[in-house]
Order: C-alpha cells, then structure tokens, then sequence
C-alpha cells in the first residue's frame, strides 16, 4: 500500500502540456483535457509588470494610452522580443496549472522548420524561465503530420502544408523526419494585410486589419466565390477624412488574395518537384493535407488542388492540428528527433 501511495503522489507533481507558439495565437494542450487554452499570441504591461495577455491584451492593440504598450512578442514564427515572449508564456501557464517548486512540468512547443539553432535557443531559454522543468522543441510540419493521423513513423511519404497565421510550412515528411521542407513567412496574416493595402490603395478607405481579418472569414474565398456575396468595409475615407461604409463583391476579394495563394502554390509546386520518386509516388496517392489557421479560407483545397494537380484536402479541425500532434509526440520521443532543453 505504501508504495502505491508514492506512485500517485509522484504523478501528481508531473505535468505534461503541448504549446503551439503561433504568430497570431498561442495554444496549449494537456493530454485528457484538450485544448485548455486558445489565446491571441499578445501582451500588454504597464512599467514591465503584465496586466493582460491574450484576448484582453488584443483588445488594447492601437488602443493604449501613455504607460501601456500591447505587442505581439512573437513576429514570422520566432520570438522578436524575447523578455515579453517569457513573460505571455508564464502569463499563459499559470491560468493553465499552478507552477509549484516540486512540479516537474514538461513541454513539448512547435516551431517552424526554417528556425535558426539560436532562435530555438530563444525558445527553450523562455520555456525554462515560465517555470518549465523539461522543454522539447518539435517542428511544425512533424507535429501537423502527427494531429492528422499521418504514419510519419512509418516508410512512406506524407505530404504537409502547415498554413499558419506568420509562417506556412510545406514539408515532405518519412520515417518520423523531414526529407524536404520550405518554410515561408507569409500566413493568414499576410492576407489580412494584402486585403487591406489593396481597399486602401483601390478604393481609398483606410480600414484596419481586424476589419481585414473579418472580411475574410465572412467573404474570403480561394476560388470560386458565390456571384452574389458582398462585404461592407467601414473605415475613413481618404479623401474626405470622415467615416465611410464600402461593399465589395467576393470576387473582388479572391482577386485581392491571389497574390499571396499564388505563391503559396508555387511553393508548394517546388518542393513536391523535388522530393525523391518513390515519396512523389505516395503524395501522388495520398494527397496533400492541409493545416493550421489558414486552411479555413473557403475552397483553399480547391484552388491548390487546381493550380498544382495533385488531391489537397483539409483535416479535421485544422486550427488545433499542431497543439494536438505535439501532445501525442510525447509518446515518441525515442522515436523522433527532438530538441531539449
């Protein structure tokens, strides 16, 4: 009896979490309970101390008075302001599971393939510092792979594009590692921008990204558009400099996104070129899967399906693929290549 006692009190003070980092939004998974937090990836301090972070934080963005700044500490995929970036983590964890002295908390945080050995570093140093015992580091493709119920343990070529918020990776992946990989620093973000340069430079309105962010959610589609689907933008007239509403046609939305999905598909194009035949032959059967945030854009699969002639389809519930391959990871450490810190 007594040494079943410290068995479950040694189980008690572990902890295990997954942490999708994102550009646009942080998420945390702890295996049993799922996705326990889903936030914007955005903190706001006063003379240093946090005094918001995630949805609240975003709020205030453009909004602060004089002695609060609120940022996005996490820019392209890597951590741009290193300090902040602890500080939203440790903000993050502790409404998630109390940090103890005795608790031995391991994460397991995604990010993408193109990162340098420093910018992991910058990772892990900040994992450690939110009160993280054990830090592993898995690439975002490896992850997507594991949440869609890919063999990527297995010899056989699966094909992934990881369509985040900052960054989009493309990887080709076998035997639990990237055979070949692109990582673009283009994401839903980059299209929230194109959508807003282009009402501005067009139509002379000037509207904000979360105005953008919206029109696409509502009225943004990769191909395809219905005929009759409009959105109304408000923002300032440039000409007049007083408020104004605009309604654009779906259409005219596509056409505003293609540039960024053009080059996505090229992209794509170029690694699927030049992976070896055999795994070009498993693509070929198997299909590309699509991933992250940015695969909800209505008909995506449709349009890169079109443009590089090769089946594309969307997983299940694409936005918390990553956060939950990086949890089922944990199981596998012997069998994959993974970072520790």
């Amino acid at each position: 009896m007594k040494r079943k006692s410290r068995r479950i009190n040694f189980r008690f003070w572990q902890k295990h979490m997954a942490i999708d980092l994102g550009t646009t939004n942080t998420l945390i998974y702890v295996p049993r309970k799922g996705v326990v937090l889903q936030e914007p990836s955005v903190v706001a301090l006063r003379d240093g101390a946090v005094i918001a972070a995630g949805e609240e934080a975003y709020r205030m963005l453009g909004r602060t008075p004089v002695g609060i700044k609120a940022e996005r500490p996490i820019q392209g995929g890597v951590i741009a302001d290193f300090d902040l970036t602890r500080k939203m983590l440790q903000h993050f964890i502790s409404r998630v599971v109390k940090v103890y002295p005795m608790l031995k908390l391991r994460a397991i945080v995604t990010v993408p393939y193109g990162t340098t050995q420093v910018e992991r570093r910058a990772v892990l140093t900040a994992g450690k510092r939110a009160g993280v015992k054990e830090t592993y580091l898995i690439e975002e493709p490896i992850a997507a792979a594991i949440g869609s119920g890919l063999p990527v343990a297995e010899p056989r070529g699966s094909f992934v594009v990881n369509f985040g918020g900052g960054v989009t990776e493309i990887a080709a992946i076998s035997l639990g590692g990237i055979v070949l990989a692109q990582s673009l620093r283009q994401g839903g973000e980059t299209i929230d921008e194109t959508i807003m340069r282009y009402i501005n430079r067009r139509y002379r309105l000037d509207i904000g990204l979360s105005t953008a962010e919206e029109a696409k959610r509502l009225a943004g589609y990769a191909t395809d558009p219905p005929p009759e689907l409009t959105y109304v933008f408000r923002g300032i007239n440039l000409y007049s400099r007083i408020p104004d509403t605009l309604e654009v046609k779906a259409q005219e939305i596509t056409e505003a996104m293609e540039p960024v999905l053009s080059n996505l598909a090229t992209a794509i194009r170029q690694v699927f070129e030049q992976i070896p035949p055999q795994l070009a032959t498993d693509v070929m059967n198997d299909g590309i899967l699509l991933a992250g945030g940015g695969a909800l854009l209505k008909n995506l699969d449709l349009y890169l399906s079109r443009q590089i002639n090769l089946p594309v389809y969307v997983v299940d519930d694409p936005f918390t693929c990553a956060v939950r391959g990086a949890s089922e990871a944990l199981r596998y450490l012997d069998r994959l290549e993974l970072q520790r810190g």
